[in-house]
């Protein structure tokens, strides 16, 4: 990962990147720029030189915005002019992602930041360096960035050095999101995810980790997920991986869908639709990332995650459409629809969850619909939650995070779709509004958590078909950041 160096004075000055903000920050459409008052003063002479060059270079100061100046023999050699449009969080997080693949043929840069600068600026300009670059390939064609070194130039470095870290374990855990996610189901079955789990566990101290195997998951009653992976040559897994600091004084329980490769079962998807079906258990890789990183941070939070691991595949063992399951703690559900089988899985946990973990708030991911697309487009995820104070925290979380997520309805009078003549619940019912049903019947398996409890539908954010300010193509490790960032809140607030 990129190196980043907090620094009171350069020694080393190859190339130098100079802030610069619209003029006029309240004016519409592009407005003319002006140089930003810098920490450090950059060596003699260059600041005359960026005040002639800003205007006759017409830039506007937008956030993300670059021009380079050439200055042979000179020193620094090259000036990078950066745009941070307002200057807030967001915006210098954009700076960052666009600086970090506008030099990444450079190996070493310096970043004279504001004198006013705050640590929120600090972190999204970190941030969005570490995040942009990320590229996943299983091959050695193509080369990488030869960016390596970031220096930032700051008149109290110390000040800051708590927030760049923060920032680089966020991002290093959103990477491995994004590393498992992306990585192709041929590798990626669900021994192997929990393979790579205790491996990640193995280097923080404190974690336990238990994984139930297909023996377990029948003896304890996890039909869900054994219903969904009997299909399969590779058999389900229940990873749970708890955080119990001795400080917490909040538990929190993150389920994460876990279907490592998703055919659509008997109900198989179009071809389409399956290629990019690894990146079905994008819930699961978000929900261990975030708890890895708050072990990392070693935040006062109790956080205990489950990751119900199934691979939904076609054969003669494979559950049908019409198949009865029963979940952990007794529940039945009438399968209307095998390829609508991350709820499945997703009601086992949950149901454990409530029954055994005693948690005090109860949060699932999952990329469990392509209505939340069809509703919020590619990039927000859809939020579900009868707790006001709970779905505002966790939107706060995520805007501060630049993870888009919209809160949605749960709308009480849909619930007499899930009725089924033979069970308890139709899995999938046919009425429509798939996202907000799909909620409803997760809900169902909350319980006494039921006002406590929140879901969150990222099939569509989970993915990205090109590179976006800091989000690089293919798997983004949504919600690995805010989770970090809520996690973080929420220990404050109920310390």
């Amino acid at each position: 990962m990129l190196a980043i160096r907090l620094i009171a004075e350069p020694d080393r000055l190859d190339v130098l990147v100079l802030p610069v903000r619209p003029a006029d920050p309240a004016a519409a459409g592009d407005t003319s720029a002006e140089p930003v008052s810098t920490a450090v003063a950059p060596p003699g002479g260059t600041a005359d030189e960026v005040a002639a060059l800003v205007p006759a270079a017409r830039l506007t100061g937008r956030a993300g915005e670059i021009h380079t100046q050439l200055r042979p023999g000179a020193t620094p050699g090259r000036l990078l002019l950066l745009g941070i449009g307002d200057g807030d969080e967001a915006a210098w997080r954009t700076a960052g992602a666009a600086l970090a693949r506008s030099a990444a043929s450079e190996t070493h840069i310096t970043i004279a930041l504001p004198a006013e600068v705050t640590p929120a600026a600090v972190r999204g300009l970190a941030e969005g360096l570490l995040l942009a670059p990320y590229r996943f390939r299983m091959t050695t064609a193509g080369d990488s960035p030869a960016l390596s070194d970031v220096d930032l130039l700051l008149a109290d470095p110390a000040a800051f050095e708590a927030t760049v870290a923060t920032a680089r374990t966020t991002a290093a855990m959103t990477n491995l999101a994004r590393d498992l996610t992306n990585t192709p189901s041929s590798v990626k079955t669900p021994q192997w995810f929990a393979d790579q789990v205790a491996s990640a566990a193995a280097d923080l101290p404190d974690l336990r980790l238990r994984v139930r195997g297909p023996d377990e998951l029948a003896a304890e009653g996890f039909g869900g997920i054994l219903a969904v992976g009997g299909g399969s040559a590779s058999g389900p897994r229940l990873v749970e991986l708890d955080w119990h600091p001795a400080d917490a004084r909040t538990h929190v329980v993150l389920i994460g869908k876990g279907i490592t490769f998703d055919t659509g079962g008997i109900s198989i998807k179009p071809v389409p639709a399956m290629k990019l079906m690894r990146k079905d258990m994008a819930g699961a890789a978000a929900v261990v990332a975030a708890t890895l990183g708050a072990a990392a941070l070693r935040l006062p939070i109790r956080v205990t995650t489950l990751a119900p691991l199934a691979e939904n595949m076609v054969s003669g063992s494979a559950f049908r459409p019409g198949d009865v399951i029963r979940h952990y703690g007794g529940t039945t559900s009438e399968t209307t629809n095998s390829d609508a089988e991350g709820r499945l899985v997703l009601a086992d946990a949950l149901a454990y969850a409530v029954q055994q973990l005693e948690p005090d708030l109860l949060l699932d991911l999952a990329t469990l619909t392509g209505a939340n697309s069809v509703a919020l487009g590619k990039r927000t995820a859809a939020l579900y939650s009868e707790n006001d104070q709970l779905a505002a925290d966790v939107l706060a979380a995520a805007e501060a995070a630049g993870e888009s997520a919209w809160r949605m309805p749960l709308h009480n009078d849909y619930v007499e779709y899930l009725g089924s003549e033979i069970a308890d619940l139709y899995s999938a019912p046919a009425q429509g509004a798939g996202s907000v049903l799909a909620a409803l019947y997760l809900r169902e398996f909350t319980g006494e958590l039921r006002d406590r409890w929140l879901h969150l539908d990222m099939s569509a954010p989970s993915w990205a078909d090109g590179d976006h300010a800091e989000i690089s193509r293919g798997a983004t490790g949504w919600g690995v950041r805010w989770l970090l960032r809520w996690l973080a809140s929420t220990s404050e607030t109920r310390s």
